[in-house]
């Protein structure tokens, strides 16, 4: 009687909704917690259908799943997946879960039926649902590229964004190395990096903010500003990083960059050329004039040897203003009638300088040696008059006893350890190296100034040669020094960038 009274107290008081029904679907009992649940007053449920708890839609097809329960009762536990819902007497339905059991008393079938009020959890749950797609849309849809990788460096989240920018499809980064994103030094130095972060805590990315580069997927690399964060999970930690494209800002600086210097060269230059105006191109013409004068007050008609001889230095003179001239405007048109950046290729651009040259090449028995140069944006004229200016001097200024030597070779070079992908911050130097004659390394910055000849009048030349290769140095974004001795050779160091900003825009 005890053990009865036990049931009874438990059955009663159980803060679960509990109902018997028989097989028939008529309610035998409701406990207090089921009868508040569906808004029922005491003993009210009792003798009523179970459908007054189902849902009108839901109604219609209750009595055939009763029937097929009773027919072949099988435990149902929470929590199966079923998505159900239950009535309230004031018409209200609200989502439940209810657990199904089967018992016999007196030869009667019937249903237990435990329920649980689940709208709370289902709200929250919907919630956070709902927060989860909010958050996805937002990251879906960002301008910035933003990325997620495990304490091990794997990415987990790569969105559209980041994607793009690298060049690859969401699932072709998914699951792999963060480092497959990046250019050495960092692709071989992060992996170490993470480490030393995991061991130490000692933050050196994570939390600032910096400038790196990418890697894309076609191996051009590109700048762009990145900011890490870590979020802890328990015991798991992920990081965050949020990546912002600079590319367009970093082809902005290098343009006004470049537009300055150009600004400032031109400034110097404007200079040079009012003094070169006002002294050397004005001695050719008063040589003319001098002896034009001499020929017309003294010799008149009629020529004697003298009248002659005045005669050939006012030829060669206007003859050496017209070398003047004519260098004097190949100088000024390097940035005023130059062409369009292409990419071109230096191994045909020279092989063209070496096929112009080849009859003082023979001539001066001279040997050229070239190893493989690269491919960059440049203009190819100017290219030519680069690699024919340097390759003349160097078989002009020879030795008397000796048969000219050249080489000609090229190295890949980068400013600073951490590459920003700037076009200008890649470059390429190109060695001219000959066994000529040579010049005192004091005058090393001054062979590259307009109308500078070292030699005097001893060499052919109008001594613009140099400036030219330094201002088509300029222009391709890098610069021409020389080292240098008295009697053994010089060697040409020119640098340009491998690709070029202004794509023919001049400056």
């Amino acid at each position: 009687m005890q053990e009865e009274n036990i049931y009874q107290a438990m059955f009663k008081h159980a803060t679960i909704g509990i109902l018997i029904v028989k097989s028939d679907g008529k309610i035998i009992k409701a406990n207090t917690f089921a009868e508040k649940l569906f808004g029922y007053e005491d003993n009210e449920l009792a003798g009523q259908s179970v459908d007054v708890l189902v849902p009108d839609a839901l109604r219609g097809g209750h009595a055939q799943h009763r029937n097929s329960y009773h027919k072949k009762p099988v435990e149902r536990v929470m929590g199966a997946g079923l998505d159900l819902f239950a009535k309230r007497k004031n018409g209200e339905t609200f989502p439940v879960e209810i657990s199904l059991g089967h018992t016999e008393f007196e030869g009667e079938k019937m249903a237990i039926a435990y329920i649980n009020n689940i709208a709370a959890r289902k709200k929250a749950s919907e919630d956070l649902i709902e927060s989860k797609s909010r958050m996805s849309a937002i990251i879906e849809t960002a301008v910035d590229g933003i990325i997620t990788i495990s304490r091990r460096g794997i990415v987990e989240s790569i969105n559209p964004a980041a994607a793009t920018l690298f060049g690859y499809a969401p699932e072709e980064v998914i699951g792999n190395n963060i480092k497959m994103l990046m250019p050495e030094p960092d692709k071989g130095q992060h992996d170490q990096y993470l480490k030393n972060h995991n061991t130490t805590r000692v933050k050196k990315i994570i939390g600032i903010g910096r400038e790196v580069t990418g890697l894309r997927k076609d191996d051009t690399t590109f700048p762009f500003h990145l900011s890490v964060s870590e979020v802890k999970f328990g015991q798991k930690s992920i990081y965050t990083g949020i990546l912002h494209d600079l590319s367009d800002r970093k082809l902005a600086e290098e343009k006004m960059r470049r537009y300055a210097q150009a600004l400032e060269r031109s400034n110097r230059e404007l200079q040079d050329f009012a003094y070169v105006s006002s002294h050397d191109l004005q001695e050719p013409l008063r040589k003319i004039r001098a002896f034009g004068d001499r020929l017309k007050i003294k010799e008149g008609d009629n020529l004697g040897e003298k009248g002659k001889d005045y005669l050939d230095r006012m030829l060669n003179a206007a003859t050496r203003m017209q070398r003047l001239i004519t260098d004097l405007l190949q100088f000024s048109r390097v940035g005023t009638r130059s062409k369009p950046f292409k990419m071109v290729d230096l191994n045909e651009v020279l092989t063209g300088v070496l096929s112009d040259l080849e009859i003082a090449i023979e001539k001066s028995n001279a040997t050229i040696k070239v190893d493989k140069l690269p491919i960059i944006e440049a203009d190819e004229t100017q290219m030519r008059q680069l690699f024919q200016n340097l390759i003349s001097n160097a078989m002009k200024f020879r030795k008397t006893d000796e048969n000219p030597s050249i080489e000609i070779r090229s190295e890949h070079y980068q400013k600073t350890a951490h590459l920003t992908s700037t076009p200008g911050d890649t470059l390429v130097k190109i060695f001219v190296k000959d066994n000529g004659i040579g010049f005192d390394a004091k005058y090393k910055d001054k062979v590259f100034q307009i109308f500078q000849r070292l030699e005097g009048r001893k060499f052919e030349g109008s001594g613009i040669g140099l400036a030219i290769c330094k201002r088509i140095a300029n222009r391709h974004g890098g610069d021409i020094h020389a080292e240098s001795e008295i009697g053994k050779g010089t060697t040409f160091e020119i640098t340009l960038a491998t690709k070029q900003p202004l794509q023919g825009e001049e400056i």
